[in-house]
C-alpha cells in the first residue's frame, strides 16, 4: 500500500514544520546572511543621522561656514592663511549652493562619507581577511564612537577617513596586482585629495612606505613593491600635484607665532604619559577616562595591545594585511603622542581618520581567535561593543535645551531695531553669526591687550574670515545714539567685559550652552 506524505497547504504547518515566529527569524537570518552588509549601513547610518541636529553648532564649524562663504578662488586665499587646506571648504561652498546651510543639511557632508567610511572599512577586510573579520569590522566601525562624532560636525575629519580608507583600498589592489597601473593612478589622486583636506595625510604616507618596507623584509616571500618604478611615479604624481597648494603652506609654517598670538594653535594642553591611556578612552567612549580606578584604566589598552598581538601573530597571509592595519592605526598616534611633548598636537579629532584601523585591528584577532578560543572570541566582542555603545550613548548625550542657539534665538525675539550685538571672543562670535537672525552684525570685542598692544586677531587663523569692521575696542566707542546692547559671552567666570561704560543698566539675562546674553540699557 503506497504511503503519500501530504504537504501541508498555504498557511498549515506539517509535523516538521517550524513555528511561524521561529519561521520568520529563520527567513530574516537567511536575508542577512545574503544582504550582510545592508544591515551593517542602515546601523552606520542610523548612529550617524541620531539627534544630527541636536548640537548647536560651535566655534570650529563657525570658522567652516564662514570659511565656505567666500568664492572658490577666495577660499584658496584665506585657507593659505588657516590652519588647514581649502578641499572641504570648497566641497562645502558647493554643496550649500546645492542644499543650503540649514544645520541638517551641512552636517550631511559629514554624516554621508563616515557612512561610505564604514563601506570602505568593510571593503578593505574583505580583501585582507576573512568574510568574517569583514563583517565584524562592519559593526565595530558602525558604532566607533569617535567616528560617528566627527560624522556629526561641519569638519573635515570625515572625509579625510574616507580618502586614506579609499587610499589603503588601492594600495592593496596594486600590491596583488602590480601590473595594473589604474590602482596607483587611484591611490595618487586619494592621497592628494587627502592632502588637500588635512595635513596629518603624511602620517598616512609614513604607514603606506614602512608597511612596504615590512613585507619587503618578511622571512620566505619578500614582495618588492617598494622597489617598483610605478610606486616611486605614483609618490612623485602626488607630490606635484600638491605643488600648487606648497607656497600657501609655506607662509602659513613662516607665520606660526602669529597663529599662536591668536590662539589658533598651541593651545593644546601639554601632554603626559597618561595621555596616550585617556586617548584611547577618549575614542572608544567619549570620555578620557582618568576617573576611572588605575588597574581599569590600563587594562582596556593592554588588552588592545593583546588583541594586535593576536591580529599579527596569528597572520598567514603573504600580504600581512594585519601588518597594514596595524600600522595605520599604531604609528601616527604613537608619533603625534612623542611629538606633542615638544609641541602639542595630540588632539582625538587629528587621529579620528586613523583611529578607524582599531576596530579593523579587533575584528581581526576576534575572527582568528574564534576557531579555538570561542569564549575568549566572544567576550572580546562584547566587551568591545559594549565600550562603543558607552561612546555611542555619550556621543547623544546632548540637552538641546542647553546650546548656544537657544541663547541665540532669545536675542532674535527680544531684539529690537538699533540694539547692538557684541561678542566677547572669536568662538562665541563663529558660532553666534551662524543663528543670527536679525539684521544688525554682530561685534567682536577686541580690548587692548594688558601689554597695550592691539587686542584684534592678525591676519592669519580665524583673523582671516573676518573683515576690520567687526572689531569694537572699546565699549565707549559705540556710535552715539545706540539706546540698547547685548553683551555675549562666557556663562561662568569673570566678565569679559568688566569695567562696562558709566550709565549702563542691565535689563535681563540669558544663559544656555556655556554662553549668555545680557541686554543693557544705555543712559
Amino acid at each position: 500500500m503506497e504511503v503519500r506524505r501530504e504537504t501541508p497547504v498555504d498557511g498549515a504547518q506539517g509535523p516538521h514544520a517550524a513555528p511561524r515566529p521561529w519561521a520568520s527569524v529563520q527567513r530574516l537570518l537567511r536575508w542577512v546572511r545574503e544582504h550582510w552588509l545592508l544591515p551593517i549601513l542602515v546601523l552606520a547610518t542610523a548612529v550617524r543621522f541620531y539627534d544630527l541636529t541636536a548640537a548647536a553648532i560651535w566655534g570650529d564649524e563657525g570658522s567652516s561656514l564662514l570659511l565656505s562663504q567666500y568664492s572658490l578662488s577666495g577660499i584658496w586665499q584665506h585657507a593659505a592663511h588657516d590652519v588647514h587646506p581649502p578641499l572641504y571648504f570648497m566641497l562645502l561652498h558647493g554643496w550649500i549652493e546645492l542644499f543650503g546651510d540649514g544645520i541638517f543639511s551641512i552636517r550631511c557632508l559629514s554624516a554621508l562619507p563616515g557612512i561610505a567610511t564604514v563601506w570602505l572599512g568593510v571593503w578593505l577586510m574583505d580583501l585582507i581577511a576573512t568574510r568574517r573579520a569583514a563583517l565584524l569590522t562592519g559593526v565595530l566601525l558602525a558604532l566607533l564612537p569617535t567616528a560617528v562624532r566627527y560624522s556629526q560636525e561641519v569638519r573635515m575629519y570625515s572625509l579625510l577617513g574616507l580618502w586614506l580608507i579609499g587610499a589603503t583600498i588601492a594600495l592593496v589592489y596594486w600590491i596583488r596586482y602590480p601590473r595594473r597601473t589604474r590602482y596607483l593612478v587611484a591611490y595618487a589622486l586619494l592621497m592628494t585629495a587627502a592632502f588637500y583636506t588635512h595635513y596629518f595625510t603624511a602620517l598616512c604616507v609614513l604607514c603606506h612606505w614602512l608597511y612596504l618596507g615590512v613585507i619587503r623584509l618578511q622571512p620566505g616571500y619578500r614582495l618588492r613593491h617598494i622597489q617598483r618604478p610605478g610606486w616611486w611615479l605614483a609618490n612623485g604624481a602626488i607630490v606635484l600635484l600638491f605643488l600648487p597648494w606648497v607656497p600657501g603652506m609655506i607662509d602659513l609654517v613662516q607665520h606660526m607665532d602669529q597663529l599662536k598670538a591668536n590662539g589658533d594653535v598651541g593651545w593644546e594642553d601639554p601632554v603626559t604619559f597618561s595621555s596616550l591611556p585617556s586617548m584611547i578612552w577618549s575614542l572608544l567612549i567619549q570620555d578620557d577616562g582618568e576617573k576611572l580606578p588605575t588597574p581599569l584604566f590600563i587594562a582596556m589598552p593592554l588588552a588592545l595591545l593583546a588583541l594586535m598581538w593576536v591580529a599579527l601573530a596569528r597572520d598567514r597571509s603573504v600580504f600581512r594585511g594585519s601588518a597594514l592595519v596595524v600600522i595605520y592605526s599604531v604609528v601616527p598616534m604613537l608619533l603625534v603622542f612623542g611629538v606633542s611633548f615638544i609641541s602639542p598636537v595630540f588632539i582625538e579629532r587629528y587621529l579620528t581618520a586613523y583611529a578607524l584601523g582599531l576596530p579593523m585591528i579587533v575584528a581581526l584577532a576576534i575572527d582568528r581567535l574564534y576557531s579555538g578560543f570561542r569564549v575568549v572570541a566572544l567576550t572580546a566582542l562584547v566587551l568591545f561593543v559594549g565600550l562603543e555603545l558607552v561612546g555611542v550613548n555619550n556621543n547623544a548625550t546632548v540637552d538641546t535645551n542647553d546650546q548656544v542657539s537657544v541663547m541665540v534665538d532669545y536675542v532674535n525675539q527680544h531684539f529690537v531695531a538699533g540694539d547692538r550685538i557684541v561678542t566677547s571672543d572669536m568662538l562665541w562670535y563663529l558660532s553666534y553669526v551662524y543663528y543670527n537672525r536679525t539684521d544688525t552684525k554682530p561685534l567682536l570685542y577686541t580690548p587692548p591687550l594688558p601689554n597695550g598692544t592691539s587686542g584684534r586677531p592678525n591676519a592669519y587663523g580665524f583673523g582671516t574670515l573676518v573683515t576690520q569692521d567687526i572689531y569694537l575696542d572699546s565699549l565707549g566707542t559705540l556710535p552715539k545714539g545706540t539706546g540698547r546692547v547685548w553683551l555675549i559671552g562666557t556663562a561662568e567666570g569673570p566678565d569679559e567685559f568688566a569695567p562696562l561704560p558709566a550709565g549702563w543698566q542691565g535689563v535681563s539675562k540669558t544663559q544656555a550652552g556655556g554662553a549668555s546674553a545680557r541686554l543693557f540699557v544705555m543712559h
